[in-house]
């Protein structure tokens, strides 16, 4: 393990700006929002600027990320110091412009994981929005990616798949740290924010979680692991699916199946070249809450083995394609998903309605990858400019 890097609230607080000194703060975070040792960045704040910080805002599962799934909303409420919340996923996923008459200045520190349907994004584009509307300055203090800077995986999301778990066009895999999707964010707004970002020190885009010697705390209930995080950029699709991604179990996402699943036939179906880097376990799970809750299912643990060259969305699709073909009772996810009432939940989660419809076709996955590879590339190619670390 290598030494703990600095995290952008450690570099925002070791040279704080004068000209925030007598400024009114807010701060996007929730429970997760911790330094090596555990500080959590409100009171680090309040330790440093006593009576500047104002509110809190929080992301989707709350301040102490106590809601356990989508479309569960958090209610505005108090840290319980008395710094009162607004919650960003509640009667509204954007913040109001009086809410914004309550600071002059806000801060996020936010764990993200690197995957486009997570929502924390979509969070901090309307906190932007309203930040631009309102002429608020907003300083995103940067956090690592956990699954590492370097690969990129997955279609580019299309416009009519656009959603709260997807707004702007990327992949689902897109090697981004949240001060750089601030930078990218920004540039699609209309309007845009005045935005500062604060770059970590001693991270470097090949690292993943446990190379950064910071402890992993979970910022959804349903990441509970630095594994489960690492699987999610794939795993997160069988949300859009009658087949349990292990909610109500100690390994979501991780754990995946359904009563109906032939684990035989599922390892039958699948081409072994496309699951470089892991192992898939046959298992029995009994989930207790969520899909199937009380129901033994068949199916597996993900095992992820070499993470150099695991591809998580590859993977994941890869087993839908292999469980459509072979298990008569799969079936897709109706709405709503996500304040989505019509369009299909596995359509958003995918991020375009072409994908499904050509594994129906029998179209190989390889070949669904070489389709979308065009706009992949021209992604990466954009992407470039936002990069902050080598």
């Amino acid at each position: 393990m290598s030494n703990v890097i600095s995290l952008g609230v450690d570099e925002f607080l070791a040279s704080f700006p004068l000209e925030l000194k007598d400024k009114r703060l807010a701060l996007l975070c929730n429970q997760a929002s911790l330094n090596s040792v555990f500080q959590h960045t409100r009171d680090r704040i309040q330790e440093a600027m006593p009576g500047n910080l104002t509110c809190l805002f929080s992301p989707q599962h709350g301040f102490f990320a106590e809601k356990q799934d989508n479309m569960i909303e958090s209610d505005h409420g108090s840290d319980g110091s008395g710094i009162p919340v607004f919650s960003l996923y509640g009667d509204s996923r954007a913040p109001s412009r009086d809410m914004y008459d309550n600071f002059d200045v806000l801060l996020v520190d936010v764990a993200d994981v690197g995957t486009r349907v997570y929502t924390f994004m979509s969070t901090l584009a309307y906190c932007l929005e309203t930040a631009a509307e309102c002429n608020k300055k907003v300083i995103v203090l940067d956090r690592p990616n956990p699954v590492g800077g370097v690969e990129v995986e997955g279609n580019v999301l299309a416009d009519d798949c656009r959603s709260f778990v997807g707004l702007y066009p990327m992949p689902m895999r897109h090697g981004f740290t949240f001060a750089e999707l601030s930078l990218f964010i920004n540039d699609q707004l209309v309007k845009k924010a005045d935005l500062q970002v604060v770059p970590m020190q001693g991270w470097h885009r090949a690292m993943y979680y446990p190379e950064t010697g910071l402890p992993w705390v979970y910022p959804s209930p349903n990441l509970p692991t630095y594994f489960s995080a690492l699987v999610y950029p794939g795993q997160v699709i069988w949300e859009g699916t009658n087949i349990s991604e292990g909610r109500g179990t100690t390994l979501p996402f991780e754990l995946f199946g359904a009563p109906f699943l032939d684990c035989d036939k599922v390892l039958n179906a699948l081409d072994p070249a496309l699951l470089g880097g892991c192992l898939l376990r046959p298992v029995c799970f009994e989930p207790t809450s969520n899909k199937w809750a009380g129901n033994v299912c068949s199916g597996f643990q993900l095992h992820v083995t070499d993470v150099s060259t695991y591809k998580p969305y590859r993977t994941s699709l890869a087993l839908l394609k292999a469980i459509h073909d072979c298990c008569p009772d799969f079936a897709l996810k109706d709405p709503p998903y996500e304040y989505e009432f019509e369009r299909l939940p596995l359509d958003l989660i995918l991020g375009d309605k072409q994908i499904y419809l050509q594994m129906v076709q029998g179209v190989a996955i390889n070949e669904i990858e070489r389709l979308w590879q065009p706009q992949l590339d021209e992604f990466c190619q954009v992407r470039k400019k936002y990069l902050l670390y080598d």
